[in-house]
This record gives C-alpha cells, structure tokens and sequence, in this order.
C-alpha cells in the first residue's frame, strides 16, 4: 500500500518558532511527518507539500490546487492535512473526484503540544484509508464520514454524522 500525505496547513501543523519580537503560531513542516517517524509504518508513503495556510484563509483558487495535486497524484490513497474550519468546504470541493480514497484530516490544537488530537486522527485516517471505498471523507472526533454527511456542532466545535 502507498499512501499520499499532502500538507495544507491548519492548526495541525502550527508551530511556535521564534521570532524577533517573541513567539508567534506558524505553520511549519508537516505534522505527519513526525508522527510517522513514530509509527515506524509498514506501508510506503510520500510526504508533499501542497499549501501552508490557515483555513480560514484557503480560497477557491487553493482548494482548486488541492484538487489538481489529487487528480494528478498517481497513488489512490490520499490523506489531507486541513485546517479544521473550512474542511467541509474543501471536502465538498473535492468531491467530483471519483476514483480515489481521500481523507481529509486535522486537530484542534497542534500536533507539538501534549494534549493533541493529531496523532489520533491521522491513525484513524491512516486505518480508515486501507477500509474503506473510494469517495472523500473526513476523519476528526474518532470518526470517519462520508463529506456529503458532515455535520458540525458550533458549540463544541466537534463534527459529527449527519442523521437523516
């Protein structure tokens, strides 16, 4: 198995680098690299940078970026690093994609403080990813839905599977 690891941003990867006038949030090299050094896995993986941006400033123009790097990667399994606010929308965006597995993922805090979902969540992508079918999905909150399913609570910030 051969899975594509690409890198938008988001808190995930946010670092505290130092700067001249004191520490500031900046997105840094990619969380799931560190987390894989971890793992030690036994599946090849490709680590590529697409986007260093918040969510909240990822536009059409990135998202349509985001798409090409997927339509053209060879490898069919493919995880996202995401920024947690607007990867709905990025999910949604990428949904005329049809012929790979896609997992978008994220964390609420970043990958280097100790209370962290990061290396959760990319666990629960990288085992989802080998189950389940082709499509575009989101794996946050111990779960993995469906994009067209995604539902957010606004009060806890948590997602969650649409009922119907």
């Amino acid at each position: 198995m051969n899975i594509l690891f690409l890198q938008t941003g988001g808190t995930i990867d946010k670092d505290y680098p130092k700067s001249t006038k004191g520490y500031a949030f900046e997105i840094h090299e990619p969380a799931v690299k560190r987390i894989l050094q971890k793992l030690n896995p036994s599946f090849s993986f490709k680590i590529q940078t697409v986007l260093k941006k918040d969510s909240l400033e990822i536009n059409e123009i990135d998202r349509d970026i985001i798409l090409k790097t997927c339509n053209n990667a060879k490898e069919d399994k493919i995880i996202i690093t995401h920024g947690t606010d607007t990867i709905g929308e990025t999910a949604e965006f990428l949904s005329s994609i049809k012929n790979k597995t896609i997992i978008l993922t994220g964390s609420m805090r970043p990958q280097r403080f100790s209370n962290s979902d990061a290396d959760l969540n990319i666990g629960i992508a990288i085992g989802g990813i080998q189950a389940i079918s082709k499509g575009i999905y989101v794996a946050l909150h111990g779960l993995i839905i469906p994009y067209n399913q995604l539902s957010r609570n606004m009060e806890t910030g948590q997602y969650y599977k649409k009922t119907t």
